[in-house]
This record gives C-alpha cells, sequence and structure tokens, in this order.
C-alpha cells in the first residue's frame, strides 16, 4: 500500500508536523505524571484507535459484550456520545434515541438490552456514575473509543487499526487521520487489525506484522467483518436474496467500499447514496431518497442502511411511510482470524477476572 493510495496530503505536513508536537507534548505530560491519570476498581477495556473513525470500535465492542455476557458479566458501555443533542451523564433505556445518545450507543442499547449503556463527555466523571449504580452492579466497563481519554487509565487497551489503511501508513491530521503520532500504539496490550479480506493470505499476516513493529508485551491478532442476514428496518420478514434485488443503499459511515463490495456480490444493482459519518438526514434529504427509490423497478426494490444509520432513520418522522416497508439494516459480526478467536477470549476474559471490582 503506498501513500497515495491512503489519500496522504502532503502540502499539509507542516500543519501536521505542529499538530504533532502538541499531542505528543500532551501525552509526554502524562508520562511523566505532571497530567494526572485516573484509575478505577473495576475492570476498564478500552476500545480505540489512532486514526479518525472507520476501523470497527462498534463491532468489536458489541463482540466483547456477547463474550462478557455469555460469562454472566454485568456490563456497561461508556462512550462520548457523538452528535446527541444531550450533555453529560446519561443512561440509556428502551426509549432513548439517536438524538438523547448518539447513534452507535442507541444501536447497542437495542441490541443488548440488558446492558448498561451510558453517555459521558467526561469519562473519568461517566466512570463514578456507573459505579454508583446499584441495580445493577456493573461488573465490567467498557470505553467505547476512549484511547485519546488519557485522564481515565484503563485496565486493558485494546488498539485497532484498519487492514487497508494500517497506523504506520498514515499521516497526522490533517495531513492524514491519526490522531496522535504512531508512537502511541505503545500504550495497547492488544493490538486488532481489522476489516481484513477474504482473500488476505498469510505472508499478508507477516508482512502487516512487520510493519506494525508490536513489543514483546504486545498481542496481534487479526479480525474480519461479517455480514448477516437483511432484517426489516420497521415490519416485516428478514430478506433472502435472490441476486436480483435492486439495492439503494443508505450509509453514513467512514469507509463505505467493503459494504458496497458486499453489496454488489449479493444483488444484481447497488445505487449508493454516501453521507459522512453519522449523518443526520434532513427533510430535503429523505425526499431525495424517497425519489431515488421511486425510480428502481417496483418488484425488486429494496432499501438497505448500516445499523449505525437505522438508528437515526428510526426517528425520522418525514422518512416516506411508503419506504418503511422496504427498508433493512445489515448486521455485522466480527471474526477472529488465524484460529485464534479462543486465545483472543481468554486474553479478555483473565483480565476481567484477575481484577474484580473492588478485588
Amino acid at each position: 500500500m503506498t501513500q497515495d493510495d491512503i489519500h496522504i496530503r502532503r502540502w499539509l505536513y507542516p500543519a501536521a508536523w505542529l499538530y504533532g508536537c502538541v499531542t505528543s507534548l500532551r501525552n509526554k505530560l502524562f508520562d511523566w505524571g505532571w497530567l494526572q491519570s485516573r484509575s478505577f476498581p473495576v475492570p476498564t477495556v478500552c476500545i480505540g484507535n489512532l486514526a479518525v473513525g472507520g476501523t470497527g470500535k462498534t463491532p468489536h465492542t458489541e463482540y466483547l459484550i456477547r463474550l462478557l455476557q455469555d460469562e454472566g458479566l454485568q456490563v456497561a458501555t461508556l462512550s462520548r456520545g457523538y452528535k446527541r443533542r444531550t450533555r453529560g451523564f446519561r443512561l440509556a433505556d428502551t426509549t432513548s434515541t439517536a438524538a438523547d445518545i448518539g447513534d452507535e450507543p442507541a444501536q447497542m442499547k437495542r441490541k443488548f438490552p440488558q446492558a448498561v449503556v451510558s453517555v459521558d463527555e467526561h469519562r473519568c466523571h461517566g466512570v463514578e456514575q456507573l459505579l454508583r449504580l446499584e441495580h445493577p452492579h456493573v461488573d465490567v466497563i467498557l470505553l467505547d473509543d476512549a484511547y485519546q481519554h488519557r485522564h481515565l487509565q484503563a485496565g486493558l487497551n485494546l488498539l485497532l487499526t484498519d487492514c487497508h489503511r494500517l497506523l504506520t501508513d498514515d499521516a497526522l491530521l490533517p495531513a492524514g487521520r491519526l490522531r496522535e503520532s504512531v508512537s502511541g500504539k505503545d500504550r495497547a496490550q492488544i493490538v486488532v487489525v481489522t476489516k481484513c479480506p477474504e482473500t488476505i493470505q498469510p505472508i499478508d499476516f507477516n508482512i502487516i506484522r512487520k510493519k506494525l513493529h508490536l513489543y514483546p508485551y504486545q498481542q496481534l491478532y487479526f479480525s474480519r467483518m461479517n455480514y448477516g442476514q437483511l432484517t426489516p428496518l420497521f415490519q416485516g420478514q428478514p430478506h433472502k436474496w435472490n441476486g436480483k434485488e435492486e439495492v439503494l443503499l443508505l450509509a453514513g459511515i467512514a469507509r463505505p467500499e467493503p459494504l458496497i463490495e458486499y453489496l454488489q456480490s449479493r444483488a444484481k444493482r447497488v445505487t449508493p447514496l454516501l453521507y459522512p459519518d453519522h449523518h443526520t438526514f434532513s427533510p430535503q434529504e429523505l425526499k431525495e431518497i424517497a425519489r431515488h427509490f421511486q425510480q428502481l423497478p417496483a418488484d425488486r426494490r429494496i432499501v438497505v442502511t448500516t445499523e449505525k444509520d437505522a438508528a437515526r432513520l428510526r426517528d425520522e418522522a418525514s422518512l416516506s411511510p411508503q419506504l418503511k416497508a422496504y427498508c433493512y439494516t445489515l448486521p455485522i459480526t466480527i471474526e477472529i482470524l488465524q484460529n485464534k478467536q479462543d486465545t483472543f477470549n481468554q486474553n479478555i476474559l483473565a483480565y476481567v477476572k484477575a481484577n474484580p471490582r473492588n478485588g
């Protein structure tokens, strides 16, 4: 992969250098103890990245929720609640919307109603509030996208990097997409290379391993996104592919290319309508979506969207009632590659069990 492949804006290197000086100084102040990090008497697992979006944090967080819930643990998630219209600490319930808590927390609460899903822009305050809960009594906290929030010291850091845009091939903002320098990876105990293609070969694993240049204390895993069955967004039955579908894709995600490629392998034609990550649909955009839908063959058309976009579309009063009967979400699950799923699971569980709450 070349620098051009990942759209490095070389003319912005001077600005990136200044940005790097600021972020490096901040990290040094934490390393030297001049800025304080707090730890808490509860297992805390951070799922984060160095880049701006697009590495699959939410599917990996959901993977950990399933893993920990299967062990009988009461799991809590804490995130910023990006683009929500509220402030401060909030606990999700079954009526919470994307406007209340953000699209990804709303997605997780819908899929895992027994999990304690919370948001707070101040992570330490959020953990304090979670530890005050008595019903339910939280056993472990998953910190979604908190790798740069160093005022909170997680017990276990999972760092994700996209296989198609490795952190070692990227550059600092604004020239590239990194929020801090590559040396920030050294804080992670576990590094996961995400979104690996089905065609990845053993030699590719070795090349990536050498590129990342991890320390002996760091464990490396590779994961792949698996798409599930099309699920009705509002009403109806799951849809089974027949190869004749005319798909109108609605996607407000950081990197939609793998999703488009998957849909093209299943449907006759895909018409993608792409929006910025975490995009809120305007009434005019919803009318435009309805217009595109009407142009597709009536007997073969369906609307497909991501789970994250679905969290916002569910609450859109301007969405055409006719469209609702044709709207489907495409669930995503994570698969750990190289026959290392059991090892990965045991590493997570070993940390949680060795550091019980108040232990």
